[in-house]
């Protein structure tokens, strides 16, 4: 019985103290959750973030840049109309863009926002669904400002 318990408190110190090594696109997001049909007003909508974070964005899905948090940025409920779906940054740093879609698949940007140098992804027919969206940056543990955009109308 003593053996059992002393198995258990190590294991339960090592979780508590152990850095997290995974994203969680079921934990809080720290800006919280936003809930939007197609055809929404005003367009876009916008979400103050601080990017960066301490896990390498590859761990989400290979081809993934940058640190971002365990937590997502932002949790979008989407419903889905005609028009595309575009998630963007405007940051003065080099910041990253990690989403997983209401498809289950993984998406990252770089650099393809209309100024060359923030991230965007746009999503031509998106499902419906829920969208868990990190925000990264070059430097692990290294956190920015940047501003997050939804739309169906433009990159930022």
């Amino acid at each position: 019985m003593k053996h059992a318990f002393k198995i258990a408190l190590v294991v339960g110190w090592a979780a508590i103290t152990l850095p997290a090594t995974a994203q969680n696109r079921d934990s809080d997001p720290y800006v919280g959750e936003f809930t939007v049909k197609s055809g929404f007003v005003p367009d876009p909508q916008s979400f103050d973030v601080e990017a960066g974070g301490q896990l390498s964005a590859g761990n989400a899905a290979s081809g993934c840049q940058g640190y971002i948090s365990e937590r997502p940025d932002l949790r979008l409920h989407f419903t889905a109309g005609s028009r595309p779906l575009i998630i963007s940054v405007n940051s003065n740093s080099d910041t990253t863009l990690v989403i997983n879609a209401a498809d289950g698949q993984w998406y990252c940007d770089d650099d393809g926002g209309v100024n060359g140098s923030n991230p965007s992804v746009q999503f031509d027919n998106p499902a419906s669904g829920r969208y868990e969206i990190w925000v990264g940056t070059y430097n692990s543990g290294k956190v920015e400002p940047a501003e997050l955009y939804i739309s169906e109308l433009n990159s930022q």
